[in-house]
């Protein structure tokens, strides 16, 4: 045992050394150097069968347990992968087999004590940091509502019209049967399956990522390859199906659909068909008017059903340009945008934002943000800017203002600016104001200046009306941003209502670009503070380590730090702090409830000679090498992994979090989700975990939230944004929940449960309802 002890701790002590040189070589922490050298000598002590090497150990764990306090404090999750290994092999030195072995200079067997009293010490300290929780924020939401408050177009309280429910993009509903006194006994009412299964032949994004309408007796929905679906809302049985057949195309990086679009004709008869109409958009860039009643496809709109969004583009490459997210009905118009491959070619199809007339599908207007101030339908012959910023999310509505408000994109490729155009530089990455009736500008907010890092404005802007402490009532704009930025803005003009400041950023682009000098951040901000070495994290010393290593050897100088050939951190990363989920908003408490994450990523340029050509089977993905075909470089990109597979960055990942949007202060936040389904043994540590999905709040003051990468759907108190209820769904929850009512009254809330290809959860088809008992 001795012999084989001293081994082990002589392979640990090269290890750490090794690498613990290369760390200090790098400007990082001599810690390692350190217990890699004392491991090192109590390893020799060993094999010469010495106490001395329990009092050598026991000073390790002295000076390694105040390091590990030192660097972060009583955190169980941070002090974990410090002390772990060296406290397992402390108490294997006190067993008997080893400790017998020893002999001091007198010949005696060593007493334990000596290393034992620290053993001890480290274990208390462990216990105690696992129940604290140094990332914690508590506190209490406002319960008091406001006299008079606007939840948007009209819908009947027990309907979900749009897929925010209104065209306010709330995710609020008025129903208040389910509440926080009685959700614990929420229970499965009825489940369906839709079939539509991921395929072996699928890209790796296919995703479920719907929010079903609920409309009379009947709620809509969508499938990720395009079917078309009627539920009868009380039991869960089909009423109808359609099926786009969009099929299969490897150059998708998209297969997913979050929502049709319902409209009523008024100048038709209701029993007439097509009285009221679902328009489905296809992964194929369709968008086809179905009969709400029967499911049949409505021929007098467009070509035969089916208006063709690629037309007008001067590049289309088949699997480059779709829509997957549902256009807003208002004014008799369809308003659409479309998602485009990020980082595939500089020949892309076009982000224009169009109108179309919703009974026809005649195009009526287009806002081109490469040619912003022609919104005339474009002429035959003529075609739309290549690569312009784009909207591949949810657009918002105020009907009386006439304005539609649109979050955009940047112009691929994301990580290369050289030569984008002024009007580029001017839109992307920004929120836009568009007039209903033309299409024209009214006003432009930008969330970052130069978008080198992929930060498009992925939500649907959230319309509510603010009072502020004047007593003045302030039609107002939340804009959530993938760097954690709330942007809470007028939403007639875009001035900001809660301040927006220019920082200080990071140079250091690659000579043929440049990069802003400073950026804006809303003084409402869930970003995160810099990344620094001892945020590093792994499950033991050894993969710690490397993080640290790797930590170093990629440029960092926070938020904004511009791409390189060498090799960059992105943070916060490209899923973003906040994304398509969007942030759910009580416009009566005027109060928002928000997922915010937290999931370093890393971006690498690569010369277009070092880019291997294209495989047979490679199929479209954000992550991994991104080509950009026609680009003087290539990029790969991907999560901040350790050498397990896990993230480099410390959890929490993931938190719920509440902001009183009155005085514009973050009141809580929580970590949220377990990693039961993130590791091979079902262990439900509560670390706080990354999700894509978002939120919905009642007037019976509960959140509903999925989207962590464990399959749950849990209930908040969204006062204090304390856990209530879970479900455990049989499949990933990357979707955003809803809620209605039935005829009878009774309240209802829908899950979709599909999965999440980018964040590997588990794949399904199934959407399930919830009541009381």
């Amino acid at each position: 045992m001795i012999t084989f002890t001293s081994l082990l701790l002589a392979l640990f002590g090269l290890l750490l050394g090794a690498g613990g040189i290369w760390l200090v070589t790098l400007g990082g922490s001599p810690v390692y150097l350190a217990i890699g050298v004392i491991f090192l000598v109590v390893a020799l002590l060993l094999h010469r069968r010495s106490a001395l090497a329990l009092w050598v150990y026991a000073l390790l764990v002295i000076a390694a347990l105040g390091w590990a306090i030192w660097e972060v404090g009583f955190d169980w999750w941070q002090l974990g992968p410090r002390g772990g290994l060296i406290i397992l092999v402390g108490l294997w030195l006190l067993t008997p087999w080893v400790r017998r072995s020893l002999r001091s200079a007198d010949g005696a067997v060593p007493s334990a004590w000596p290393l034992a009293i620290p053993v001890l010490a480290a274990i208390v300290v462990a216990g105690y940091s696992m129940t604290t929780d140094p990332h914690d924020v508590a506190g209490e939401l406002p319960k008091e509502g406001a006299a008079v408050a606007s939840l948007g177009n009209l819908v009947p309280p027990g309907d979900w019209h749009q897929y925010g429910r209104t065209q306010f993009g709330q995710r609020y509903s008025p129903l208040d049967q389910i509440n926080v006194g009685n959700v614990a006994s929420l229970k499965e009412a009825w489940r369906y399956q839709t079939g539509d299964v991921k395929l072996p032949d699928d890209i790796g994004e296919t995703t479920y990522q719907v929010t079903p309408l609920k409309v009379g007796d009947t709620l809509y929905l969508c499938t990720p390859h395009n079917l078309a679906i009627a539920l009868d809302a009380e039991s869960g049985k089909e009423k109808w199906r359609f099926d786009a057949k969009p099929g299969l195309n490897p150059d998708r990086q998209h297969q997913t659909c979050r929502g049709v679009t319902y409209w009523v004709d008024t100048r038709v008869a209701a029993d007439q068909p097509c009285a009221a109409r679902v328009y489905l958009p296809t992964s194929d860039a369709r968008l086809i008017a179905l009969d709400a009643a029967s499911g049949k496809v409505c021929d007098s709109f467009a070509d035969k059903g089916a208006l063709h969004l690629e037309a007008g583009m001067k590049y289309n490459p088949a699997g480059y340009y779709y829509s997957t997210s549902p256009p807003v009905a208002v004014d008799d118009k369809l308003i659409i945008g479309g998602a485009v491959n990020d980082n595939y070619s500089t020949q892309e199809q076009s982000g224009v934002i169009r109108a179309f007339d919703i009974r026809t599908g005649a195009l009526l207007w287009n806002w081109d943000s490469g040619n912003p101030d022609d919104t005339r339908p474009l002429v035959e012959g003529k075609t739309y800017t290549t690569n312009s910023p784009n909207s591949w999310s949810v657009f918002s509505v105020d009907e009386r203002l006439g304005l539609v408000y649109i979050p955009l994109g940047n112009q691929v490729p994301d990580q290369l600016g050289m030569g984008r155009s002024e009007n580029v530089e001017r839109f992307s990455s920004s929120i836009v104001a568009l007039d209903i009736l033309t299409g024209k500008l009214r006003w432009v907010r930008q969330t970052v200046h130069h978008d080198l890092w992929d930060m498009d404005v992925p939500a649907q802007p959230v319309l509510f009306d603010l009072t502020k402490a004047d007593g003045t009532i302030v039609p107002a704009l939340v804009g959530p941003t993938k760097q954690g930025d709330l942007y809470v803005l007028d939403r007639r003009s875009g001035e900001p209502i809660i301040p927006v400041r220019e920082i200080p950023a990071p140079g250091g682009a690659i000579p043929e670009d440049f990069s802003a000098p400073t950026q804006p951040i809303s003084d409402l901000t869930f970003s995160p503070p810099p990344l620094q070495e001892k945020d590093m994290w792994g499950v033991s010393l050894f993969d710690q380590m490397m993080c640290r290593i790797n930590f170093h050897r990629l440029n960092y100088e926070g938020r904004y730090t511009p791409p390189s050939l060498k090799g960059t951190i992105v943070y916060p990363g490209n899923f973003g702090v906040f994304n398509w989920g969007s942030v759910a908003v009580d416009p009566e408490r005027q109060i928002l409830f928000g997922m915010p994450t937290y999931l370093a990523f890393t971006s690498r340029l690569v010369p277009r000679a070092d880019i291997p050509p294209k495989g047979s089977n490679e199929k479209g993905s954000e992550q991994g090498l991104n080509r950009n075909e026609g680009a003087p470089y290539g990029v790969y990109m991907g999560p901040f992994l350790g050498p397990l597979g896990i993230p480099c960055q410390a959890p929490p990942w993931g938190y719920v979090a509440g902001v009183d949007l009155k005085s514009g202060k973050i009141t809580y936040k929580h970590k949220n989700g377990t990693v039961q389904d993130m590791t091979p043994l079902p262990l439900p540590f509560k670390l706080g975990v990354p999700g894509i999905g978002g939120p919905m709040l009642t007037r019976g003051g509960v959140a509903f939230l999925g989207a962590a990468v464990d399959n749950y759907l849990r209930a908040y108190d969204v006062t204090t944004g304390r856990q209530l209820w879970q479900a455990r769904l049989p499949a990933g929850g990357q979707a955003t929940p809803m809620t209605f009512a039935t005829a009878s009254g009774k309240q209802y809330v829908v899950m979709v449960a599909g999965g999440h290809g980018s964040v590997g959860t588990k794949p399904g088809d199934y959407v399930i309802a919830y009541t009381l008992p």
